[in-house]
């Protein structure tokens, strides 16, 4: 899918878009419009309103993830305006013909991609460069008290993280804390 301004890579979960903006450069630069609400809706077919924008910093093999939440369900907006990160969705829609799949896609400043995650899909990213700033819209504000935490090295799942060999991705507690696919709840 494309129209003039945004190009639509469908994923191996079909609700997964990867989206690249155009990009107009020349020696002084570029520029890019990183969201429009009307060529957006035009080119996924999906009409959102976002409510918040989150940004983060984080150093190289930081892993962020792999997040959802039960109430105040949020669809994700994600670019990366410094460095790079692999992005991985995982679906636990148990309707979806893709449930307990995932998908991993390299989200970085210089390739201006995006990723659009769905309400539903758990969310998470490692940090590839030195540092990395990433910037996501959500649909829905933040809710702590319905947030769940899927493992992210669940064997399950078995999610393929571009890790060096001997390298331990740098978490927080709660996401070393995180549930086995069976025990997190599913939509």
């Amino acid at each position: 899918m494309s129209n003039t301004k945004l190009k639509i890579e469908q994923t191996a979960i079909p609700d997964v878009l990867v989206i690249e903006p155009k990009v107009f450069g020349d020696e002084r630069g570029w520029f890019s419009e990183s969201f429009n609400a009307i060529d957006f809706a035009q080119a996924t077919g999906l009409d959102i309103q976002f409510v918040q924008d989150n940004h983060s910093f984080s150093r190289q093999w930081t892993l962020r993830g792999m997040h959802f939440q039960q109430e105040h369900v949020q669809g994700k907006l994600v670019r990366v305006v410094a460095g790079s990160v692999f992005d991985v969705v995982v679906d636990s829609r148990q309707a979806s013909p893709s449930f307990g799949k995932w998908v991993g896609v390299e989200l970085s400043a210089q390739n201006h991609r995006q990723m659009w995650v769905p309400q539903g899909l758990a969310h998470g990213y490692l940090v590839l460069s030195e540092t990395a700033e990433v910037l996501y819209k959500t649909t829905d504000y933040y809710h702590p008290q319905s947030e769940v935490c899927l493992a992210w090295n669940d064997p399950a799942v078995g999610i393929q993280w571009p890790l060096p060999p001997g390298v331990l991705p740098n978490i927080n507690a709660k996401d070393a804390a995180g549930l086995s696919w069976d025990a997190i709840p599913k939509f």
